[in-house]
C-alpha cells in the first residue's frame, strides 16, 4: 500500500516522482476514530468503496384514472440542466395527473432567447411515453389550439403538493383550461436538505423512471467512461468525478456556512488539498465538469496530473456536435451522466446538479459520495454527503 508521508506535497515540492506501484486500492485505509475499525460506513475498506448492490423502486404505479380526460393542457419546458429536468417533469407530471389534463411532450429550452430543442434530442421519446402509459395523457404535438395567446403561466415549488395545486393550480385552469408550468427553484443560500427528504410514488415515478437518454447521447457518455477506466489502471479503474466549473466559481462567494467549516463552493486548489489530505494517490484519475482547460483549475493538476475535462476524453469526431461551445445543453447532460457512474463523486459546488446526481447514484448502489471539509478527523465518515450517512435524500423514500 502506498503512503502519504512516502512523498512530498506536490504543490510544494520540485521532486522528480518516480512510478509507484500501488495496490488494487490506491489510497490510504483510513481507520476509524477510536480504533478498530469496524463500525458502519465500510471506512476501513479504503476510499475507494465498492459499490452496493442497486436499490429497486418501492413505488406503486398509481392506477388509471377513471372516466375521460379533461380537455385541458399542461404545457412545460425542460430549462437549466438535467438536474432541473427531473424536477420539472415531476411537477408536470403531478399536476396533470391531479387536473386530469394532457401533458404536451416537453421541448427543451436553451440558454439563449427562443432557442428551442425537441424533447428527442435528448431524450427517449418511447421510453417516456411508455413510462407514463395510463397514468396521464400525452399529446407528442402541441395542440392547434394551444398558443401562446391562451396560455396561462403558473408558477409551482420546487415539489408541488396536491394541496398546493387544489388552492393556486385548478382555479387557473378551471378558468382557462391551458397552463404552461414555470418551477421556481430556491436560491443556493436557501436549499434546505428537508426539502428532499419525501416524495410520494407518483413524484418517483416521475423523476426516477421517465428520462432516459437517447441511444447517440448514451453511446457517447458511455465511450467517456470507457476512456476515463483505461486511464484509472493505476487504481483498478476507478475515477473520481468533481462537480467543478469555472463559470460557477466567478459567480459566487465561496463563503463558509456556519460553524462546520463547510462550504457552498471550492476552488480547484481546495479540492486537491482535500483529496491529498484524506490518502487519494497522485496517480487518481480525476473528471471536471469543465469543458476545457481554464487556468483556474492549475492547481488542481498540480496536485493530480491524472484531470481531465470533456475535451480531453471526448472521441475527437464527437466534438462538433456534443462539445459545441454554442450549444451548452450536451455538455450538462454528459456531465450529470458522468458524475452518476464515477466511482467517487465530490461536488465542489452546492445546489440541484448536486442533490439530483446524489439521487442517481443512491439508486445505483455508488454511494461513495465526499463532501470537502476544513476538519482534520481520520475517519471517512466525516467526509460523506450527508445525504448519504443521515439517509436524507428523497431517493430513499422512492428505492429500497
Amino acid at each position: 500500500m502506498w503512503k502519504k508521508n512516502s512523498i512530498n506535497h506536490p504543490a510544494t515540492s520540485n521532486v522528480h516522482y518516480k512510478a509507484i506501484k500501488v495496490s488494487k486500492q490506491s489510497v490510504v485505509t483510513i481507520p476509524e476514530s477510536g480504533g478498530g475499525g469496524s463500525g458502519s460506513g465500510g471506512a476501513t475498506k479504503g476510499l475507494w468503496k465498492e459499490d452496493g448492490e442497486s436499490l429497486k423502486p418501492c413505488w406503486n404505479n398509481p392506477s388509471p384514472k377513471d372516466g375521460e380526460h379533461s380537455k385541458g393542457f399542461i404545457l412545460v419546458s425542460l430549462t437549466d440542466g438535467p438536474e432541473h429536468h427531473v424536477s420539472q417533469i415531476a411537477n408536470a407530471v403531478v399536476v396533470a395527473r391531479y387536473l386530469g389534463a394532457t401533458l404536451v411532450l416537453p421541448r427543451i429550452r436553451g440558454t439563449r432567447p427562443g432557442e428551442m430543442r425537441n424533447f428527442g434530442g435528448i431524450y427517449d421519446v418511447k421510453k417516456f411515453v411508455k413510462s407514463l402509459d395510463g397514468i396521464i395523457k400525452i399529446a407528442k404535438d402541441q395542440p392547434d389550439e394551444v398558443s401562446i395567446g391562451n396560455v396561462t403561466i403558473a408558477e409551482v415549488p420546487t415539489r408541488v403538493s396536491e394541496a398546493y395545486i387544489a388552492t393556486n393550480i385548478e382555479p387557473l385552469f378551471k378558468m382557462n383550461g391551458n397552463l404552461r408550468l414555470e418551477t421556481k427553484f430556491p436560491p443556493l443560500s436557501m436549499t434546505n436538505e428537508k426539502e428532499f427528504n419525501y416524495l410520494d410514488s407518483l413524484s418517483c415515478l416521475a423523476m426516477f423512471g421517465t428520462l432516459e437518454l437517447q441511444p447517440a447521447l448514451k453511446e457517447v457518455i458511455d465511450l467517456m467512461v470507457k476512456r476515463l477506466r483505461a486511464l484509472s489502471h493505476r487504481s483498478d479503474g476507478q475515477f473520481i468525478a468533481a462537480d467543478l466549473r469555472v463559470e460557477m466559481l466567478e459567480k459566487r462567494e465561496c463563503q463558509e456556512s456556519g460553524d462546520s467549516g463547510t462550504k457552498w463552493c471550492y476552488n480547484a486548489k481546495a479540492i486537491g488539498d482535500f483529496l491529498w489530505k484524506i490518502g487519494f494517490h497522485r496517480n487518481t484519475t480525476i473528471y471536471l465538469t469543465q469543458s476545457k482547460w481554464h487556468g483556474m483549475l492549475d492547481p488542481l493538476r498540480n496536485f493530480y496530473p491524472k484531470t481531465y475535462t470533456k475535451d480531453d476524453i471526448m472521441p475527437a469526431d464527437k466534438k462538433a456536435k456534443f462539445l459545441n461551445a454554442n450549444d451548452p445543453e450536451f455538455t450538462k447532460i454528459i456531465d450529470f451522466h458522468v458524475c452518476t457512474q464515477s466511482d467517487v463523486f465530490l461536488p465542489a459546488i452546492s445546489g440541484q446538479f448536486y442533490t439530483n446526481v446524489v439521487g442517481r447514484r443512491i439508486a445505483s448502489g455508488k454511494s461513495q459520495i465526499l463532501v470537502p471539509t476544513k476538519s482534520t478527523y481520520s475517519s471517512t465518515r466525516a467526509y460523506i454527503s450527508p445525504y448519504i450517512s443521515r439517509k436524507s435524500h428523497s431517493a430513499y423514500s422512492c428505492f429500497c
